[in-house]
């Protein structure tokens, strides 16, 4: 049981007042077990090691009755302060808070220390203080949409985002997280290990179908927050639209796409212009499609036709309608994996209009807790500033500080990508393929940076390995990659090392 919320108001809130007048209105007792409360307050004041275990799950709200939230609020503070917890010192801390005569004073007190037998079971008794409370939050936040359902005045949309926020908040502090001895730990990797060596190539995350980049990334690993960048032009929609047909078609991997700025038809069209090779003006309709073109496309979308790929394209997404649709497409559809186009499309906390910086850190905060919440990876697109266009030296190469908006998107991504197409600038070399893409790794928690390079298919509008499925020439020219695990460089033959 995570740590839930703070609230240190003395007395009785406005929201508990409102939720026994509710329970009287209904005939009903409003969740609580005071029998309860009182055992293991007893217990904490009796065994001192119990107070160090309970205080990961509890806290004041989670006792229902006022005088037990005093005491409750006296052994946590005592607790902190790193000094001894029995009925003397509590009592002492209750008349330095001024709380002593309206906690009970010595008779209740001395009535709680003496049910010795309150710690046999005080765990289980912990996770039932923890229940009535999520059930006491579950009706409050039931109470108050019913009452703001009623008014008219207010926007049914704000209505659903602060229902599933407030619920999804809920869930999260009842999220169980338990500690594991490093041994335990080490004996799944192991196993794991076992398992990755029969696996071609050493491939321990999805396959993007970039065989350069997942060279380098390993696949992509559920829970990471990977960030593509880069300045408009540089085709990180056509970059992950690749990816997602790669993915579903080529390895069976349900992905689901959020796409914030254009419809599902041009994302269709998109693909079926890569898939088909028929020429956009054709697959736009711009052009008659010749009766070979026509068997040429029956010949090439049944794969598309069976693909896992899910395109949601509500626009200015809120994050906590993204959270719902999320645990909807990996409960009902078995997504395994979520692209976002583009971060800084979407929208976060009403709160915070006006505050784009902060809102853009609350929307990367809560990409990276869903990613890690549902065990899959997800990849959003970003914007850069255009402090890149002004980079001396001709290369106009993003780096880390020209992510726009917000540092927190370098800060949360465990993976952060940058495309660059030196041709974009007319920087290109005269012996550089047509196309040439560098895809920087500028950061990479769990593993190497560097660069690796791809080919952009403008006709076709889709990204390719260079020289082939199984090889990339800047990887077999001993191109080097930088560790984010120490500070040396390592080249190719190094790299081949590293990966096993």
């Amino acid at each position: 049981m995570a740590k839930l919320n703070n609230n240190r108001a003395g007395g009785r809130k406005k929201s508990e007042i409102d939720l026994e007048v509710s329970a009287i209105e209904r005939g009903v007792k409003v969740p609580q077990a005071l029998e309860i409360e009182a055992s293991v307050l007893g217990a904490m004041m009796i065994d001192q090691d119990i107070v160090e275990e309970l205080m990961v799950s509890l806290q004041e709200e989670c006792f229902y009755k006022h005088e037990n939230r005093l005491i409750f609020r006296a052994i946590e503070q005592l607790s902190k302060e790193g000094k001894p917890i029995d009925i003397i010192t509590v009592g002492e801390k209750l008349k330095f808070n001024n709380d002593y005569d309206e906690a009970g004073g010595t008779a209740y007190l001395s009535e709680l220390a003496s049910d010795m037998g309150a710690a046999v079971h005080v765990h289980y008794h912990a996770k039932i203080l923890v229940d009535k409370y999520i059930q006491r939050e579950m009706i409050g936040i039931t109470n108050d949409s019913l009452r703001k359902a009623y008014d008219e005045s207010e926007p049914v949309d704000d209505l659903l985002n602060n229902i599933q926020q407030r619920l999804f908040e809920l869930s999260d502090k009842n999220m169980s997280r338990k500690e594991r001895k490093i041994g335990d730990v080490i004996s799944e990797k192991i196993k794991n290990l076992e398992a990755l060596q029969t696996v071609e190539g050493g491939q321990t995350g999805y396959k993007s179908g970039y065989v350069a980049l997942d060279r380098v990334t390993y696949g992509w690993h559920p829970s990471d927050l990977v960030i593509v960048a880069g300045r408009p032009g540089m085709g990180k929609t056509a970059f992950v639209l690749t990816m997602a047909r790669n993915m579903a078609v080529e390895f069976n991997t349900p992905i689901a796409f959020f796409s914030l700025e254009q419809d599902p038809s041009q994302l269709v069209e998109r693909l079926l212009i890569a898939e088909t090779g028929i020429s956009s003006e054709k697959i736009k309709g711009s052009v008659k499609m010749a009766p070979a073109d026509w068997v040429q496309l029956d010949g090439s979308i049944e794969r598309l036709n069976n693909a896992p790929i899910f395109i949601d394209d509500t626009p200015s997404l809120s994050i906590t309608d993204l959270r719902a649709k999320a645990r909807r497409l990996v409960k009902n559809n078995g997504v395994k994996m979520m692209i976002i186009d583009y971060l800084q499309l979407m929208t976060g906390s009403k709160e915070l209009k006006g505050f784009r910086e902060q809102e853009v850190a609350e929307i990367s905060r809560s990409l990276k807790a869903i990613a890690k919440e549902l065990n899959v990876p997800i990849i959003a697109l970003a914007q850069l500033n255009r402090a890149g266009e002004s980079t001396t030296g001709g290369q106009k190469k993003p780096q880390l500080t020209h992510l726009r908006e917000s540092g927190a998107i370098e800060q949360d991504a465990d993976i952060v990508l940058f495309l660059h197409r030196p041709e974009y600038y007319g920087t290109e070399d005269l012996n550089m393929p047509a196309g040439l893409t560098d895809v920087i790794i500028a950061k990479h928690r769990n593993g190497p940076t560097g660069e690796v390079q791809l080919k952009f298919q403008k006709s076709q509008m889709r990204f390719v390995d260079i020289g082939g499925a199984d090889t990339n020439s800047s990887l077999e020219a001993g191109m080097t990659f930088s560790s984010s695990m120490n500070s040396e460089a390592f080249t190719t033959s190094e790299q081949d090392e590293y990966d096993g």
